[in-house]
Order: structure tokens, then C-alpha cells, then sequence
């Protein structure tokens, strides 16, 4: 699945054919059909996997019990700093969709509600007084994920820094400019 998301990346859902996914993973077209039952069952598989770990790191990290709002924000930023380096590619693809044909669309509407979940977080922490009030709970969620998503742009396993680094890197600089 990682190399079938990551010729999705390279090559864009148009320029991808079945062909090419199976030459790149070294087995037969059958094999692949074997398993999916098309080239947008498989897409849905590779973006599903990035989508259902940050939900999940989201939910976890919101629900937390004995923190401060302002806390479960940053470390669901965190947590979602490290989803995005760990599924790379399929959050990449997340990230790319449009809502042209209804997978993406599905897709689109699995970002709202991870955004949504995040909103609620910022709104607490502004309510609570451990964020600026200043800014829109809508912007101050923007801009957070603006910094997490941008990652997919730079980010390549070989890059110098581990994950958790990077993650402690967006939470500090994010935050100690919002913090009240």
C-alpha cells in the first residue's frame, strides 16, 4: 500500500495506471485486482489510512481528561505533526484532493471534521483564557494546520531531524505566539 500511495503522489490520480502501480510494486495487474476491485478503491485505501490516524490522534488527544483545553490542542497538533510525517504520502494525498468525483468529496468532508474537532479546541482554549482572543477561532485553526500540513512540501525521510523534533518544533514556534 505505501508504494501504491506513494506512485499517487508522484505521478498524480490521472497519471497513475494500474500498470504503472503494479510495475512499481512488482506483481501483475491480477494481483492488485485480487485485493481492489479498481484504481479508486485503491486511492480510497491509500488516503483512508492517513485520514483514519489523524482522526483518531484528534479524537484521542481532545478527549483527554485532567488537561487544559490549550494542552489537548497542542498535543493534538503534536500528534498530527507526527501522523503526517509517518503517513506521508497518504496525507499528502488528503491534502491534494478537490471533491471532483465523490471519493474526494468523501475526503473533503473527513478534513471538515477533523478541522471541526480542532475548532472546538481552539475555541475552548480561547474560552478558557489560555489563547489570544484576538483572532478568530477559524483563522487561529487555519493557520495552525496551514504550518502541520506545509510539512507535506518539505518533509523526505532522509531529512536530518526526526519526527518528534519536528513536532516539538511546530508545537513551540505555533504556540508561543498564540498563547495569551
Amino acid at each position: 500500500m505505501n508504494k501504491a500511495t506513494e506512485v499517487f503522489v508522484s505521478r498524480g490520480y490521472d497519471g497513475t495506471s494500474m500498470d504503472t502501480v503494479a510495475r512499481e510494486l512488482g506483481i501483475t495487474k491480477s494481483a492488485i485486482y485480487h485485493h481492489v476491485t479498481s484504481k479508486e478503491e485503491l486511492l480510497h485505501l491509500a488516503i483512508s489510512r492517513g485520514v483514519r490516524a489523524l482522526d483518531s490522534a484528534v479524537e484521542t488527544e481532545s478527549l483527554r481528561e485532567n488537561v487544559n483545553a490549550l494542552e489537548r490542542l497542542r498535543l493534538a497538533v503534536r500528534a498530527s505533526v507526527v501522523i503526517l510525517i509517518e503517513y506521508h504520502h497518504s496525507v499528502t494525498l488528503l491534502l491534494r484532493v478537490r471533491g471532483n468525483s465523490p471519493l474526494e468529496r468523501e475526503a473533503l468532508e473527513a478534513r471538515r471534521n477533523i478541522d471541526a474537532k480542532v475548532r472546538a479546541l481552539v475555541e475552548a482554549a480561547i474560552t478558557e483564557g489560555g489563547l489570544r482572543s484576538d483572532f478568530t477561532p477559524g483563522l487561529i485553526t487555519r493557520l495552525l494546520f496551514g504550518m502541520v500540513n506545509s510539512i507535506t512540501e518539505w518533509y523526505r525521510p532522509s531529512y536530518p531531524v526526526d519526527p518528534e523534533t519536528i513536532a516539538e518544533a511546530v508545537t513551540t514556534m505555533a504556540f508561543q505566539g498564540l498563547e495569551a
